[in-house]
């Protein structure tokens, strides 16, 4: 099964999921509704949400839950995409204008305040305390991961655990919730959710580290943002904290600056160091090992075209190229 096939699977699913968000996505503030309808429709995977549907069909769900959380989970993304584009003055995300860049970071600010709370404004309609609890302890999760890549901004002795610690709490914990919540309004056990959990975590994991080499390795267009983002945010994502461990004395330190400092001036230095380190292929490698457990832990659940389907985005996760 490839990843077409997957939404296709869901197609039933992802339609009232969407017109779902755009129900409630309604709002008397005109901005609220201009600026939710244009990062909603940017072109997004949608992959939080669909990994909702996958899990609850996977455990035979039949009611309605899974398309009223599978909203929540697109909300929560969002709202996190917007604050995190303001924290990173991001001009462009999907090959798009972000939305700070368009209409200002104190309005990106508010709306994905405004997104949070219609969130848990759905949530409190399902009814499921298990499912709010889940939803809170995520949400608090990702807000400490946003805090510690704050932290490791510009600073170039960030370890691989540090980092680690930062994209599993601020990327993967959302990807680990969505999984558990199928799992959970379709009433499994523990062992069965535990199974979720970590699925939902290590494919998260993987998505992001594959995020970090495209940052070096895709163009602009592939990616839809522009290259070496992160280093001219500061940020040391594992291909830089590689080269810098095992490149020269003198990649080493130019790296170290360009962390420090930001910018793009060394870009092309700093891509032909991660290149001759072997970065790109150490940071691939540890996405693929994070997938293998991925898969590993869907052992434990049911077969299913649903379970068939959650292998595929695992595969994907790692073999994209955007």
């Amino acid at each position: 099964m490839d990843i077409q096939a997957v939404y296709t699977l869901v197609s039933d699913d992802m339609r009232s999921v969407n017109e779902l968000i755009g129900a409630r996505l309604r709002s008397e503030v005109v901005l609220i509704n201009q600026m939710g309808q244009y990062i909603i429709n940017s072109g997004g995977k949608r992959l939080r949400p669909i990994l909702v549907l996958l899990s609850a069909r996977a455990f035979g769900h039949s009611g309605r839950h899974h398309i009223s959380l599978s909203a929540i989970v697109e909300f929560i993304h969002t709202a996190t995409l917007l604050h995190d584009d303001v924290v990173d003055a991001s001009q462009l995300r999907r090959g798009q204008e972000t939305a700070n860049s368009i209409w200002g970071n104190e309005a990106s600010v508010l709306v994905g305040d405004f997104l949070y709370s219609r969130a848990f404004e759905m949530m409190v309609e399902v009814g499921n305390m298990e499912v709010m609890e889940i939803m809170a302890h995520a949400t608090n999760t990702i807000a400490e991961g946003e805090v510690l890549q704050l932290l490791n901004c510009r600073d170039a002795d960030t370890t691989e655990e540090r980092y680690l610690e930062v994209i599993r709490s601020k990327t993967a914990k959302l990807f680990e919730a969505a999984a558990e919540l199928g799992a959970v309004i379709s009433n499994r056990g523990a062992a069965e959710r535990d199974a979720m959990r970590r699925y939902g975590i290590h494919l998260g994991t993987a998505f992001q580290l594959i995020d970090d080499v495209l940052d070096y390795s895709a163009s602009p267009e592939q990616i839809g943002k522009n290259i070496g983002d992160d280093l001219a945010e500061g940020k040391p994502t594992l291909p830089l904290i590689y080269a810098m461990r095992n490149g020269s004395a003198e990649q080493a330190a130019f790296i170290r600056r360009a962390i420090e400092n930001g910018g793009r001036d060394t870009i092309a230095q700093v891509i032909q160091a991660i290149e001759s380190t072997g970065a790109i292929a150490y940071t691939a490698r540890a996405a693929q090992r994070e997938t293998e457990q991925a898969m590993a832990a869907l052992e434990a659940i049911p077969s299913s075209p649903y379970k068939d389907a959650m292998h595929a985005l695992a595969a994907f996760a790692v073999q994209r190229n955007h």
